[in-house]
C-alpha cells in the first residue's frame, strides 16, 4: 500500500470518528427548517465534511475499499435518516402551533386598504367607441366567437377560394366551424333575425393566424352597419365623419380611399388627420407614427354588397346599407402611444398601471 493510499484510509477513518454522532446534536438543535438544512449542508453539501470523505474513496486501495465504503455509506444513511426525522418533527411542531394559536377571522377586512384596479386599456377604448355609436343611434348587439363558416364567409360574399378561408389563415374548430375572423358575423345574424330598418354596432374578440408587433392571433373589432331604404354613401360619410370628430376632436380631417372588401361595393379605407403631428393652424407636419404622410388609417367601410342582402333574405332592390369595421387595439395603440400590440396582452402590471 502506497503512502497516498494509506493516507487516504487514515484520513477517512479519522473523519468518520470525528463526525461520530455530532450531526444528530446539530440537527436536534436546529430551531427552523432553514437552520436544519444549513446543518445538513455542513455534512452532506457540496463542501460538506462527509462529502469530502466520499471524494477520497477513489484513493483507497481495493482491498480496503469495501469495508471502508460500507462504513461511509452507513454514516451517510444515518445522516439522511436523522435529517428526515427532524424535518418531519419541525413540520409537525409548526402545524401544532397553528392549531393551538388564537383563531383568526378570514372575513375581517384588511388592515391596509386594497388599491383599486382600473379598466384595461382595450376595455376602456371599446366602451368609448361603442358609446359614440350608441349616441349616433346604433343599437349594440353581440354574437358568438365560434361561428359557422356560412355566417363568417359564405353569406358575406367570400368566394370559396378566398385566402381567409385557408387553414393557415383561420382557426378551424371542425369542418364548417371556426373561430370568427371578424365581427361581421353579427351583421349576418342580425339581418337574418329581423327586418330593416337596422342600425347595429357590435364589439368582440376575433381570431386570425397573425403574430407580430402590429398583429395578434386574438384581437378585438367593432363592426357597425345600417340598412334602410335609400341609404347612400353620403350617410356613410356623415356617420364616420361624426365618429372621427367625437373620437379625435372637432374639425378632424377625414378622407376616404377606394379599397376592396368582398362584402361591400364600393369599399373604402378611412383615414383621419394624424393626431400626433397636428399643428395649431390645423395642418399636419408629419411624424414617425403617420410615416410623414399626415394621415392615420383607422377603419374600413363600404356599401353592403347586394349578394349579402340576397344571402340573408333582404330585397336588394328595396334596401341599401353600409357597413364599417375597425380594430380596437389600433385605436388604443394610437391613443396611448403603445408601440407593440403584444404589450396589451402580456398583463404586465408595470405597463397597465400607466393607464389608471
Amino acid at each position: 500500500m502506497g503512502a497516498d493510499a494509506s493516507g487516504a484510509v487514515l484520513e477517512i477513518e479519522q473523519g468518520l470518528t470525528g463526525l461520530g454522532t455530532s450531526f444528530r446534536d446539530a440537527f436536534a438543535a436546529a430551531p427552523t427548517e432553514q437552520a436544519l438544512r444549513d446543518a445538513h449542508a455542513r455534512v452532506l453539501g457540496k463542501k460538506g465534511d462527509l462529502t469530502a470523505l466520499l471524494k477520497r474513496m477513489g484513493a483507497v486501495p481495493a482491498e480496503a475499499r469495501k469495508v471502508l465504503g460500507e462504513q461511509v455509506n452507513a454514516l451517510k444513511a444515518e445522516v439522511e435518516s436523522a435529517f428526515a426525522a427532524r424535518l418531519a418533527a419541525l413540520a409537525r411542531a409548526s402545524r401544532d402551533a397553528e392549531l393551538a394559536a388564537t383563531p383568526f377571522d378570514l372575513s375581517l377586512p384588511a388592515r391596509v386598504g386594497t388599491p383599486r384596479g382600473h379598466e384595461h386599456p382595450i376595455a376602456r377604448v371599446r366602451d368609448d367607441l361603442l358609446a359614440i355609436f350608441r349616441d349616433l343611434g346604433f343599437v349594440v348587439a353581440s354574437g358568438p366567437e365560434v361561428e359557422f363558416e356560412a355566417n363568417n364567409f359564405t353569406r358575406l360574399g367570400f368566394p370559396p377560394d378566398h385566402p381567409a378561408t385557408d387553414m393557415q389563415d383561420s382557426f378551424w374548430v371542425s369542418p364548417g366551424i371556426l373561430l370568427r375572423t371578424h365581427t361581421s358575423n353579427v351583421q349576418v345574424r342580425e339581418m337574418m333575425s329581423r327586418p330593416p330598418p337596422l342600425a347595429v354596432v357590435s364589439a368582440g374578440a376575433v381570431y386570425r393566424r397573425d403574430d407580430d408587433v402590429t398583429h395578434s392571433p386574438m384581437f378585438h373589432q367593432i363592426e357597425g352597419f345600417l340598412v334602410a331604404e335609400r341609404v347612400s354613401f353620403a350617410e356613410l360619410k356623415g356617420v364616420l365623419t361624426a365618429f372621427a370628430e367625437r373620437l379625435y376632436g372637432p374639425g378632424t380631417p377625414v378622407r376616404f380611399r377606394p379599397s376592396y372588401f368582398p362584402f361591400v361595393e364600393p369599399g373604402a379605407e378611412v383615414d383621419v388627420g394624424c393626431v400626433f403631428c397636428a399643428l395649431p393652424d390645423g395642418t399636419r407636419g408629419g411624424c414617425r407614427v403617420c410615416k410623414h404622410t399626415g394621415w392615420l388609417e383607422v377603419l374600413g367601410c363600404g356599401m353592403i354588397h347586394p349578394v349579402v342582402f340576397e344571402h340573408v333574405g333582404i330585397d336588394p332592390e328595396k334596401y341599401t346599407g353600409f357597413a364599417f369595421g375597425l380594430g380596437v387595439e389600433r385605436v388604443a395603440m394610437l391613443r396611448y402611444g403603445i408601440p407593440d400590440i403584444r404589450l396589451l396582452f402580456e398583463n404586465d402590471p408595470r405597463m397597465l398601471a400607466q393607464f389608471g
